[in-house]
């Protein structure tokens, strides 16, 4: 299994953010250290669904020592992040939605670093396990 290295930042008015320099728009955040790093390993695995989704390649990631070397990543902590590349075969589907919230979602989802397919994924799993708790 690969492992990418995740960034962890906290300003003191802020949740724990998530990015990963191999995976550049790659963010995201949780409320507490624990929910940061389970949110990473979502927003991850999702984003490497969408590459193989898209047939893009994907990157190899770099050490600690490359990652480390660039100046701007040293105001983070460095995590490991498991890559779960060998993910469910993804099925297409046809869905109907208002055009106004198609471009919303497609708005959102390019802003934050996701395909339009993970960002719904992460939507529905996201309130799934909140209606679950």
């Amino acid at each position: 299994m690969r492992h990418y290295i995740g960034l962890i930042h906290k300003d003191a008015d802020s949740h724990f953010g998530v990015s990963f320099p191999d995976l550049p728009g790659v963010v995201t955040a949780g409320t507490s250290l624990d929910d940061a790093r389970m949110m990473a390993e979502e927003a991850l695995a999702l984003h490497i669904e969408g590459l193989i989704e898209d047939g893009e390649a994907i990157p190899e990631p770099s050490s600690l020592e490359q990652i480390m070397s660039d100046r701007d990543n040293r105001s983070g902590v460095a995590v490991l992040v498991p890559a779960k590349i060998d993910q469910p075969k993804a099925v297409r589907v046809n869905v109907t939605l208002p055009e106004e919230v198609l471009a919303q979602i497609d708005q959102y989802a390019e802003a934050h670093g996701f395909t339009r397919s993970g960002l719904l994924v992460q939507a529905a799993k996201r309130l799934m396990t909140d209606e679950a708790a």
